[in-house]
């Protein structure tokens, strides 16, 4: 395999390549069961998990330390699994940079050098203009004030453990780097969940979608691409057939938006930023009174103005455009990805209970889809607040949990729909940015941490990085 770049022949030929491999096979299976676990639920049945933990037995205690940082952390993982904590907040880089606070979404990369990987990790920083400690290279910020961005990792496998190499600042001066997602030509988008600008004491205008190529050995130049939209980001997704990108937004009264570039896979040309809206039906309001399984037909209406100058005074400035087209409103849309030709979305608070619901578009042409409520949980010992999504190599699901309760956890999700704690770890710290090695071997996942102060105060939770790896094979995952 070539290294991946983000120039030239990547970018020209991933719509001839398709989907990644290992995104395709899950999503009918899983969200279909998952559905049928709903029901289940519905009738009484919510004590049902999956049995023996996914085939993985009882959780046992664990504790590891970082040997650069000195920091300990405990785990509860199944027997014969293993993990290592690093890259904590503070820590230097190989660049003379300290590690953000705020550790949050995250991809893994192949180089095209067996066993070895880059993930780029987002950095949720939330610090008040200046406040924080600004990364990166003076002229390579995009605002001087702002001490988010990205920071991208090299780690290989080696001896039959990950090892982790060393770190660098490969996005600076944005703030509140939440999720994002990778593209099928080897980068990272990485999106502000903010509106926040000058208005506010920052040195530029926030609430945007940037760009990082995960071959960069360096900063990447930050470049806002203002086509896609000035709101609330979370998630996004990339169909590979289409170069079509769909975005979330993450509000209480919340869009889910696509970007049409006007040339695929080359998303700085710029494009149209849609919102979605149900046929026949104005306004529709998703968030209660659904029912799983009915066939929603879909349409897209344009946003006038991607940008608005009004955007840092209402957040909701672009949904308002969308919503007075017709637009159909979510609740707090978060994860987001692709997988069997349709995508898929976590709606965090949405359902009659509020405990979140997940979603499945299916495009139809280019025009409009399909959209289908796949699961609602009824009570949050089942599931609540579902946030970011991966895919297990054997095609089920690891969910993180978006919740304040004690012992968050990762949990898997099997095709039968059946939920079960993968890792938990004592106190209130979310996980978040789970992604499995190409190889699937490992499984990497964020304990997030502080998201504002001094990064020399021994008094924050610093966030780290996790690596997870063991005999996958015996369970579902």
């Amino acid at each position: 395999m070539a290294t991946l770049t983000i120039g030239g022949s990547n970018r020209r030929s991933f719509l001839r390549r398709g989907a990644p491999a290992g995104g395709g096979l899950f999503a009918l299976a899983a969200v279909e069961g998952l559905a049928a676990r709903a029901a289940f639920a519905k009738d009484g049945h919510k004590d049902r998990v999956s049995p023996d933990n996914g085939g993985y037995g009882e959780l046992r205690e664990l504790t590891r330390t970082d040997p650069e940082s000195g920091f300990s952390q405990t785990l509860w993982l199944p027997e014969d699994f293993d993990f290592k904590v690093f890259s904590v907040a503070g820590s230097v880089m190989r660049d003379g940079n300290r590690t953000p606070l705020a550790h949050d979404g995250m991809a893994c990369f192949p180089t095209g050098r067996r066993g070895e990987w880059r993930l780029v990790r987002n950095h949720e920083e939330r610090s008040n203009p200046g406040a924080g400690a600004p990364a990166g290279t003076p002229e390579r910020r995009y605002d001087a004030l702002g001490a988010g961005g990205t920071t991208t990792l090299k780690v290989h496998w080696a001896d039959g453990e990950p090892h982790f190499d060393e770190a660098w600042q490969s996005l600076s001066g944005t703030i509140v780097n939440c999720a994002g997602g990778p593209t099928p030509w080897g980068s990272w988008l990485s999106c502000e969940e903010t509106t926040a600008g000058t208005r506010a004491g920052w040195g530029a205008d926030h609430g945007y979608v940037f760009e990082v190529a995960s071959a960069a050995e360096g900063e990447v130049d930050p470049v806002p691409l203002k086509a896609m939209g000035r709101f609330v980001h979370e998630a996004v997704a990339v169909d590979p057939r289409s170069g079509v990108v769909y975005e979330t937004e993450d509000q209480n009264t919340a869009g889910f938006y696509r970007f049409l570039p006007n040339v695929p896979g080359d998303l700085a040309e710029g494009g149209q930023l849609q919102m979605l809206k149900i046929a026949d039906a104005w306004n529709y309001d998703t968030r209660t009174g659904q029912r799983s399984g009915r066939i929603l037909y879909v349409e897209w209406v344009d946003v006038e103005e991607a940008d608005p100058v009004e955007a840092e005074e209402d957040p909701l400035a672009v949904f308002n455009q969308g919503w007075a087209l017709g637009a159909a409103v979510f609740g707090r849309l978060e994860g987001c990805f692709y997988g069997d030709g349709a995508v898929y979305v976590a709606s965090t608070s949405g359902g009659d209970e509020g405990e979140g619901q997940l979603w499945e578009y299916r495009p139809r042409g280019g025009k409009g889809g399909t959209l289908k409520l796949v699961f609602e949980s009824p009570d949050a010992e089942l599931l609540s607040y579902p946030d970011n999504i991966t895919v297990s190599p054997a095609g089920n699901l690891v969910l993180c949990e978006d919740t304040g309760r004690d012992l968050p956890a990762l949990r898997g999700l099997t095709r039968e729909g059946e939920i079960f704690p993968l890792a938990r770890h004592e106190g209130a710290t979310e996980w978040c940015g789970a992604a499995f090695s190409p190889d699937g071997r490992v499984l990497f996942a964020n304990l997030q941490g502080a998201a504002r102060g001094d990064l020399g105060d021994p008094a924050l939770e610093p966030g780290r990085t996790i690596a997870i790896w063991g005999p996958w094979g015996k369970g579902v995952l």
